[in-house]
C-alpha cells in the first residue's frame, strides 16, 4: 500500500478513486472508471451500496455530534472528499468538532488538504488502517486528537479491504485500549449474502486489488467485541437508525433491493 510520498499512479485502479466514480464525482481516471463501470454494467444495483454507506456515516456522524458530548472523530480509510464529510456534518452540529481524515491514497491526501486548508479543526494524515500506532502517533494526530477524552472512530467501509490474516478485529481493539470509556466507534462492512451478487461483487474487489474479504453479520459483529453494541445492532445500511424520509421510500418500496443487503452498519460504545 502506497504513503505519503508516494505518486499518484493514473495506471493503477484506487480503491477511493472507484468509490468516487460510483458516487459520481469526477476525481478518478480511465482506469478506476473502467472497474467501476464492471459494478455499473454487470451488477447494476451495487452503485445503491455506495450510497447507502454515505447515507448511514452522514445519520451516524450527526448522531454523535447531536447526542453525545464527543467533539473529535478520527474517519480511518477516508477516502476522497465528497458531499458531507465527516467534519462538514460534525462542524454543523457542534462548530467544535475536530477531525483526523486518515487513508493512505496519495490523491486522497492531496484533495484532503486543499480542501480543509482553512479549516484549523481538521488534519489529512498519511496512513494505513493496518498500522494503528502510526496512526494514532502521528504529529498531525497528537496536535488535534486527545485521546484522554472520548473520541469517535469511524471505520466506513474499510476493514472489508483487511484480510482475516492482517487482524481486523485487532485493529478494532487496538483502538479501543488507546481510547477512554464514552468513546464510540461506527462500522460498515460488505456483508455476505451467500448468493451470486455477492459472490460476483466480491470477487470483482479480489481480482482488481488482490484483497477484500465480505462477512457474516456476525462476524462483522465479532470485530466489535468488548464494546456495546448499540441498537439497531448491525443492520443493512439503509436500515440503520433511517431519517423518516428513509423510511417512507424503504416502505414505498415494501422491502431492501439484495445490494442494499450487501451493506451493514452498526454502531458501538466503549463503556
Amino acid at each position: 500500500m502506497t504513503y505519503e510520498g508516494s505518486s499518484i499512479d493514473p495506471t493503477k485502479p484506487s480503491i477511493a478513486r472507484v468509490y468516487d466514480y460510483l458516487l459520481g464525482g469526477k476525481d478518478n481516471y480511465a482506469v478506476d472508471r473502467e472497474i467501476g463501470d464492471v459494478f455499473k454494467r454487470d451488477l447494476p444495483g451495487s452503485v445503491a451500496i455506495a450510497f447507502a454507506n454515505r447515507a448511514a456515516l452522514t445519520r451516524a456522524v450527526r448522531e454523535i455530534a447531536r447526542t453525545t458530548g464527543i467533539r473529535q472523530f478520527v474517519d480511518l480509510g477516508s477516502g476522497l472528499p465528497t458531499a458531507d464529510n465527516v467534519h462538514q456534518v460534525a462542524q454543523r452540529h457542534a462548530p467544535e468538532s475536530r477531525v483526523v481524515y486518515v487513508d493512505n491514497d496519495p490523491q486522497v491526501l492531496v484533495h484532503g488538504r486543499a480542501l480543509l486548508e482553512s479549516n484549523e479543526r481538521t488534519r489529512v494524515v498519511p496512513g494505513d488502517v493496518r498500522d494503528p500506532e502510526g496512526i494514532r502517533t502521528h504529529p498531525d494526530t497528537a496536535e488535534l486528537i486527545d485521546f484522554a477524552r472520548p473520541v469517535a472512530v469511524i471505520l466506513s467501509a474499510i476493514l472489508h479491504h483487511v484480510n482475516d490474516d492482517e487482524d481486523p478485529a485487532g485493529i478494532v481493539r487496538y483502538w479501543s485500549q488507546h481510547v477512554p470509556s464514552g468513546s464510540y466507534f461506527f462500522i460498515s462492512h460488505f456483508r455476505s449474502g451467500n448468493n451470486p451478487e455477492t459472490a460476483e461483487a466480491e470477487a470483482v474487489l479480489q481480482q482488481t486489488f488482490g484483497r477484500g474479504r465480505w462477512r457474516t453479520e456476525a462476524e462483522i459483529a465479532s470485530l466489535l467485541d468488548g464494546l456495546e453494541m448499540l441498537d439497531p445492532g448491525i443492520v443493512p445500511a439503509s436500515l440503520w437508525r433511517p431519517d423518516e424520509t428513509d423510511t417512507r421510500d424503504i416502505g414505498q418500496r415494501s422491502e431492501l433491493t439484495v445490494w442494499e443487503h450487501l451493506i451493514a452498519a452498526g454502531l458501538a460504545r466503549k463503556t
